[in-house]
């Protein structure tokens, strides 16, 4: 796996992250913020030809 892959990926996964905590603390703007970061990236990601594991893209 290259940098730009494992890189993209990580940053993913912490989003996916930081989505879950916002939601869970009730934070409805965060919450919306993080989704939208979630979304570019996963779009990034097929931009390149990186595959997203479905769990990771959820």
């Amino acid at each position: 796996m290259d940098y730009f892959t494992a890189d993209l990926t990580r940053r993913i996964r912490e989003t996916e992250q930081a989505l879950k905590q916002a939601v869970d603390s009730g934070d409805d703007f965060l919450a919306e913020v993080q989704h939208e970061e979630l979304q570019d990236l996963v779009r990034m990601a097929s931009d390149h030809g990186v595959q997203v594991l479905p769990e990771t893209a959820a």
